[in-house]
This record gives structure tokens, sequence and C-alpha cells, in this order.
């Protein structure tokens, strides 16, 4: 059977998809798994233990991850596209070049995860729990991160167009070379916010009463009087 190639710590170019890994991957098999060259789409992990795991160029897209435990794992390359992490415990997990475009993460314990040069275009990001979760040179154009917490950190090359961010922490932020335009602010935290290295788009004056609190630049004050048919000359 194809599940027994779970048997031990170490997978190389299996073809798992479709499959039903839940007996599979529910124990410790004495040393944290390594998956290699994977195809896992569509596969059934819920309640998985994942452990400081090691996920290299694997697919996971449509898999169902809900619940499964993935603390101290490091997910590189490859794609999980469509994936469901719902309530998944992802504490101190690396997920580094990864696809992970319209993947669900609501209720996911993300506590020190940090997402690099991720693809997570209209990921579900909502309800999540735990602190000092980062993203940094991710795409999160379309993603739904109502009432996210990125308090006091430097976010920097975030591509957040038309992103939902509504009621999102983002008090003390400092921005570098990204990009806001076209996002949902309405009941965003702005207060002491650095929004002058961030790409806010032409801004009409609705937006610009969500950035109460914030910092931005002379280009982009000028944008937001633009918006009022009011000139600024020097």
């Amino acid at each position: 059977m194809s599940t027994d190639l779970l048997a031990t710590a170490e997978t190389t170019d299996a073809d798992l998809s479709e499959l039903d890994l839940r007996e599979a991957l529910s124990h410790d098999v004495g040393s944290p798994r390594v998956l290699t060259r994977c195809d896992l789409s569509g596969a059934d992990l819920r309640d998985a233990y994942l452990v400081d795991a090691r996920l290299v160029d694997c697919r996971l897209d449509g898999a169902r991850l809900e619940r499964a435990v993935l603390e101290g794992a490091v997910v590189t390359g490859g794609s999980a596209s469509g994936a469901s992490l719902n309530h998944s415990d992802c504490t101190d997990t690396r997920f580094e070049r990864v696809d992970l475009a319209n993947t669900r993460w609501q209720g996911a314990l993300l506590t020190d995860t940090v997402f690099s040069g991720c693809r997570m275009t209209g990921a579900g990001l909502t309800s999540l729990r735990g602190i000092g979760y980062t993203f940094v040179q991710c795409n999160l154009m379309l993603a739904r991160c109502k009432g996210i917490v990125l308090r006091g950190q430097t976010l920097e090359g975030l591509r957040m167009d038309e992103a939902d961010l509504a009621a999102a922490d983002l008090r003390e932020t400092v921005w570098v070379e990204s990009r806001l335009r076209g996002a949902h602010l309405v009941g965003a935290k702005f207060a002491g916010a650095d929004l002058r290295g961030a790409d806010l788009g032409e801004v009409p004056l609705e937006l610009a009463g969500h950035l109460r609190g914030a910092t931005i630049g002379p280009v982009q004050a000028g944008l937001i009087l633009a918006s009022l048919g009011i000139t600024v000359t020097e």
C-alpha cells in the first residue's frame, strides 16, 4: 500500500495524492519526518502529527490539514494551494517560498509562525490564534485578514492590494517597499504607524479617514488632497 511509504521517517518522491493518511501520520516515528518531493494533493491529513517535520518541494494542493500539528516544522518550496489548515497548530513553523494561494487558516494557532517569500493571494487569515506571526516578502493580494494583529512589526515587501484588513491591528507598524492599493481598511488601527514606505495608490477621502494616527509622506498627502480637488504646489 502507498501508505506503507510513511512507515519510516524519510519519504522521497512518493505519490500519496488523494489518500487518507490520518492513520499513517497519527503517531511519532521516533524522529521528525522528512518528506521530499512528495505529492499529497487532495490527501486527508487531518490531525496529522508533523512536529519538527521537514517538507521540501512537496505538493499539498487541496489537502486537508485541519487540526494537524506542525509545531516546529519547516515547509520549503512546493505548493499547498487551496489547502485547509483550519485549527491547525503551526507554532514556530516556517513556510518558505510556498504557494499558499487560497489556503484557509481559520482558528489556526500561529504563535511565532514565519511566512517568507510565500504566495498567499486570496488566503483566509481570519480568527487566528497566537501572537508573533510574521509575513516577509509575501503576496497577500485579496487575502482575507480581518482582525489580523501585526502591531509593532516592520512589514517588508508585502503586497496587500485589495486585501481585507478590516479591524486589523496595525498600530506602530513600519511599512517598507509594500503595497496597500485598494485594501479594505474599515475599523483598522493605524495609530503610530509609518506608512511612508507603502504604496497606497489613489487615496480617496474615505480611505484617508481610516489612516488616522499614521505618518505618511508628502506624495501620499498630495494624493489625498488631489482627491478633494486641491492642488498642492511648492
